[in-house]
């Protein structure tokens, strides 16, 4: 089931993922990468008309590389070639104008700039975003001295000739442009550097590598929208984001600049959470929050009550960071201090956020938090919290599912919060909320309904404003609703959907990221049920222990499953019943029941038919008081099973029959072969002490049942069912006189035991 609290990271500092950085230290000045943009900005408003869907492409690349860091010639160059590739070539070819012309061509080409601004319907005119940047930088490109207009045309030159080769004058390499706060101040009306820029120069690194990270210091502008950028990546599509390693270099760039950039800091601990990184996160959460303190940021503005603002968010933070790693005890320490200094300052809203961390820290040590939580929605809701009260809300639902409340009662809990989400546009809650409704329908058996809930997910259009490319929100509640649904079609048999799913979850969601362990758990989920089901043991085995780093309890499971299937008897009794007492400490019922069955499969391994049934009654009660239908119908067919062993098919069918509509509709392709299969054998059974005629007919009627089955079985190509199968047939065509079909079935069944490894089916077994 979907997590309510993944997401629940609170920063004061930011809001949506982007980041308001305070005074970075480094102005704007020209480089010869926004002339390069310069360039790019001049050819579109000069050139001759270019296509409608270039111009989108080039309108939108814009602000990008306004905002973004530097580029190098090549990198530029490539990305407007990807929107106008004649665009490109004219950037180009100004560009070489400049850098294999005089100075006066660099002159030329700034005094001339002011051109379009004279035609009010240029997209350079004064007020729009293009002619903004085009005032900024000719107001830079007139404050400079003379020194400092030759260092940047020798600066361009380097720029262009470093990717396109040596000036045909022969002139040597010359130096990059120095990289000082003084140079393009506007407010500034002296040369204050002229006499030291020879040696800043020589000691000025000549290139970089193309592929490197760090690209020298950042402007303050560059600096929030790269923040910016990435933080509403992390958050939305972390696929779409730096790789971990890639993004922690250009922090440490960043950084080495300006060590007291705290919001840089606070980047640097989200990312480090990616890669579950306790030391650096803990580092740099430490250090947002000091460097957020002497700044004096919130200091100004709120005096002393910025300052424990501070504190007090940083210790949420930091309990809730040990929460993610399972620290407990360091988490309720954490915890406490910030319920202690919020309450010194009387800040409603911080206590309200550690109550809501608080009754999430008691789910995680598996206490009871329903008192915790009601209380946590009531006052959230006092204090118009909409998003803390959702949040308690939807964990009391979650709550409610693991103990076996109505379904009806859940849906009406949640679709009074899906009102209150729509209402405050909380997408992020939106998402979780049908994410948690599939998980919740599928834990009840009904496979339509989660099927549809994670259809409405999937196609849902989010209510956040859209930037930087991404069209879905790769977040935690997607990752859930496209497993439910690689599950979902898997137990219809369609593999190749699944590989498909897989597949689209491997491409957004890499190894590296937070969600990936979902997909993987689900995708080794599927495998192992895939091996068993063809009897490939040799190939479920090795499954275990990857399933087992994932999730301890599912892993210990199949473990058991395996090991009864090779007949290693006494081993799996004993880790069943280790994982039975952890199962009921935990309170995880679903798996208690699945346990049980297997217990009663060992049972019948043994003939041990009569000590099976007070096991299964017992799982059924416990499935129909949570109302887990799925469980419910399987734990039926066990119960069936077993009477027909003990001699009464009359009841077993009698039985059968109350689970078979259900398995119908919403089981999965195997339950439904089982469930037909078991009927057929009834059927038999009940045929021998009949009339002939009525023999007969009873016998006709388990033919084509068997029919029914072997056509679900081949969907899976489980084959060991098929042999079953065959068996079966083959003795109820004898008994009908049917010769040519009898053989025809005993050369299936003999060809499936000449191939299958396993020996022949014996009659205990579902």
């Amino acid at each position: 089931m979907a997590s309510v609290h993944e997401s629940l990271y609170f920063n004061p500092m930011m809001t949506n993922g982007v980041v308001h950085a305070n005074v970075f230290g480094i102005k704007d000045w020209v480089t010869p990468y926004k002339i390069s943009v310069l360039a790019l900005l001049y050819e579109m408003t000069t050139s001759k008309p270019i296509a409608l869907q270039e111009r989108r492409r080039l309108n939108k690349l814009i602000l990008p590389l306004q905002q973004g860091p530097d580029l190098n010639l090549v990198q530029f160059l490539k990305s407007v070639e990807e929107c106008c590739p004649q665009t490109a070539y004219a950037v180009k070819l100004r560009l070489h104008e400049m850098a294999d012309g005089e100075l006066k061509d660099m002159e030329y080409f700034f005094a001339t700039l002011p051109n379009p601004f004279t035609a009010f319907d240029s997209e350079a005119y004064k007020t729009s975003v293009v002619g903004l940047f085009m005032r900024h930088m000719l107001l830079a490109y007139n404050k400079l001295s003379f020194s400092q207009v030759y260092k940047l045309y020798k600066s361009l030159q380097h720029y262009y000739h470093s990717h396109y080769g040596q000036p045909s004058n022969g002139q040597g390499e010359v130096p990059a442009l120095a990289a000082d706060d003084s140079d393009m101040d506007l407010t500034s009306t002296e040369d204050t550097v002229g006499d030291r820029m020879e040696k800043e120069d020589l000691e000025t690194p000549l290139s970089k590598d193309e592929d490197a990270p760090s690209r020298g210091p950042l402007s303050q502008k560059q600096a929030e929208y790269f923040l910016a950028r990435q933080a509403y990546l992390l958050k939305n599509d972390e696929n779409k984001a730096l790789k971990p390693a890639a993004l922690q270099d250009e922090l440490n760039n960043m950084l080495k600049f300006n060590p007291d950039f705290s919001e840089a800091h606070y980047l640097s601990y989200l990312n480090s959470m990616r890669v579950q990184d306790i030391y650096i996160s803990t580092h740099s959460l430490l250090h947002y929050f000091d460097r957020l303190i002497l700044s004096g940021s919130e200091g100004k503005s709120n005096g002393d009550e910025g300052y424990g603002r501070s504190l007090r968010y940083a210790a949420l933070n930091l309990a809730a960071l040990h929460c993610r790693f399972g620290h407990y005890q360091q988490a309720d320490l954490a915890l406490q201090e910030a319920i202690r200094i919020a309450q010194e300052s009387n800040d409603h809203v911080c206590l309200q956020h550690c109550l809501s961390w608080l009754y999430t820290l008691e789910q995680m040590k598996g206490s009871d938090s329903s008192v915790l939580t009601e209380d946590s929605v009531k006052i959230a809701a006092h204090f118009c919290l909409p998003y803390l009260a959702s949040l308690g809300i939807q964990s009391l639902v979650q709550e409610g599912a693991i103990q076996g409340r109505m379904a009806h009662e859940l849906m009406d809990a949640l679709k009074d919060t899906d009102i209150l989400h729509w209402k405050h546009s909380l997408s992020e809650l939106i998402e979780i909320s049908l994410a948690q409704t599939t998980s919740i329908w599928r834990m009840y058996g009904k496979s339509t309904m989660a099927n549809q809930q994670a259809q409405l997910l999937l196609n849902m259009n989010s209510l956040e404003q859209v930037n930087f490319g991404v069209h879905q929100n790769n977040t935690e509640p997607f990752c859930v609703a496209l497993c439910h649904l690689a599950a979902l079609h898997a137990e219809q048999g369609l593999y190749g959907a699944v590989s498909e799913i897989l597949k689209h979850l491997k491409e957004q969601f890499p190894p590296h990221t937070q969600n990936a362990r979902l997909w993987m758990l689900c995708d080794l989920k599927i495998q192992f049920e895939r091996s068993m089901n063809d009897g490939k043991y040799h190939v479920a085995e090795p499954l275990v222990t990857a399933i087992a780093a994932l999730n301890k309890t599912e892993g210990l499971y199949r473990k058991a499953r395996v090991l009864k299937a090779l007949n290693r008897t006494t081993e799996a009794y004993s880790i069943l019943q280790k994982l039975q007492l952890h199962c009921e400490k935990t309170k995880g019922t679903e798996m208690i029941i699945r346990v049980m069955l297997t217990t009663a499969e060992l049972h019948w391994e043994s003939s041990e038919f009569a000590t099976a049934l007070p096991l299964l009654l017992q799982a059924l009660a416990l499935a129909r008081q949570h109302h887990l239908q799925a469980l419910a119908s399987e734990t039926i067919l066990h119960l069936a099973f077993t009477q027909l062993m003990l001699g009464v098919p009359e009841q077993a069918l009698s039985v059968l029959h109350e689970a078979m509509e259900p398995v119908l509709a919403h089981g999965a392709v195997m339950d439904k072969g089982r469930a037909l299969l078991l009927t057929a054998r009834c059927q038999m059974s009940m045929a021998g002490p009949r009339p002939l005629a009525q023999k007969h007919q009873a016998l006709g009627l388990a033919v084509q049942t068997l029919g029914e089955a072997a056509g679900y079985f081949s969907l899976l190509d489980c084959k060991e069912r098929l042999r079953d199968v065959y068996y079966l047939q083959a003795q109820l065509h004898h008994s009908l006189g049917q010769g040519p079909q009898r053989n025809q079935s005993a050369l299936l069944f003999r060809l499936l035991d000449q191939e299958l490894l396993s020996p022949a089916a014996t009659v205990a077994r579902l």
